[in-house]
């Protein structure tokens, strides 16, 4: 195993003007405490330890959900906001029509991720690759509600979709997150819409395995691949906007190395064998999608999984490269790109990060935020 080291930082409770709860969102293939593999293997941290536990430790209350392993951004938001109010999970009586699935999922009353979650006791939501899409939903929802499920429900509808609870979050915190899709689904010619290169497919199997879990039957318009096809991820960014009230942070990842002819290649060094194959691939490739949208090199750095390009904001989203003097709300503030491969910030599995600094430093960082 390499360990590779992060930034140190002290803890000053002192400057703390909130300390409200921190939920952390896994990605794709992922799993959370609802989970029982999550006590033998933590999707936080990995073999590098219990990333939760620790930052328990310092006084920070954190919290880990779990959501369909291969669910849509939609479906996740719901199941998430279920789990934090103690609630059955309802996809919206419009949506569950529309998709053909049952409207109600598992019931967590009595059993809340949190011990509460209003305009009272905000949370702070951190989510890992398709996790960030999945608090941005559930952003979105929470302050726009949606009108189609309210014209469909009635009074039967569910709170989640009526809106106004915007106010419940005071910030966003994305791990190498797809916010503009990704070219890991696109073939080498850059067409959309197919399974993938054969390698991310093996990846997503071998994490599927780690969670042990089977997701739900769905079509093939509400899962996660779906939502991270980059015409479909460039349309969900015209419904996604940042509410100005919300402190929005993300941290993009690379893993490659550009080449003279352009190209680049994985570092082997903080790369995982199960992304070096993809990484090269990504890293090689340029395009037009279906809808017209041109990737050219500058999608070529990624992070094995996820480009570099995309992580770091959705693309006409208010933004600005991180400034700790200048942190704006309803602005995406762009933190330094992490070297990592795309589990870098998850804790790694065989190169092994100390993510945990780097982790105190947000954390700390969003509690002396206004």
């Amino acid at each position: 195993m390499q360990i590779i080291p992060a930034a140190q930082t002290t803890i000053d409770k002192a400057a703390w003007n909130t300390n409200y709860s921190f939920v952390f969102v896994h990605g794709v293939a992922g799993w959370g405490c609802y989970d029982p593999q999550y006590r033998v293997l933590p999707y936080w941290g990995m073999f590098g330890g219990d990333l939760l536990s620790f930052l328990s430790k310092q006084g920070f209350f954190c919290y880990a959900a779990s959501v369909d392993p291969n669910g849509s951004a939609w479906d996740r938001a719901c199941e998430l906001y279920a789990q934090l109010v103690g609630a059955r999970v309802d996809y919206g009586k419009a949506h569950a029509k529309k998709h053909g699935h049952a409207r109600f999922g598992k019931d967590y009353t009595g059993r809340a991720l949190v011990p509460a979650f209003d305009a009272t006791h905000k949370l702070n939501l951190i989510g890992h690759s398709f996790g960030g899409t999945t608090i941005r939903m559930l952003a979105h929802l929470l302050e726009n509600g949606d009108a189609d499920e309210v014209a469909a429900a009635g009074t039967d509808v569910s709170p989640l979709f009526t809106g106004g609870k915007g106010d419940w979050l005071h910030s966003l915190t994305t791990l190498a997150t797809p916010h503009n899709g990704t070219t890991a689904y696109c073939d080498h010619t850059g067409n959309e819409h197919r399974m993938g290169p054969p390698l991310q497919r093996v990846m997503t199997a071998v994490m599927g395995a780690l969670a042990r879990k089977m997701p739900r039957d769905r079509g093939a318009g509400d899962v996660a691949e779906f939502d991270m096809y980059i015409d479909n991820a460039l349309q969900l960014n015209e419904k996604l906007t940042v509410p100005e009230h919300l402190y929005c942070f993300s941290y993009p990842c690379c893993t490659t190395e550009r080449q003279p002819d352009g190209k680049c290649t994985p570092i082997k060094s903080c790369t995982e064998q199960m992304f070096r194959a993809t990484a090269e691939i990504i890293g090689a490739m340029y395009g037009v999608t279906r809808g017209g949208f041109v990737f050219d090199e500058t999608w070529r750095d990624n992070d094995g999984l996820v480009n570099t390009v995309s992580a770091r904001a959705p693309f006409d989203a208010p933004q600005q490269e991180f400034d700790p003097a200048d942190i704006r709300r309803g602005v995406w503030n762009i933190m330094p790109v992490v070297q990592g491969d795309h589990m870098a910030l998850e804790g790694g599995m065989f190169i092994v990060r100390g993510v945990q600094p780097l982790f105190l430093e947000q954390l700390h960082r969003i509690n002396c935020l206004p």
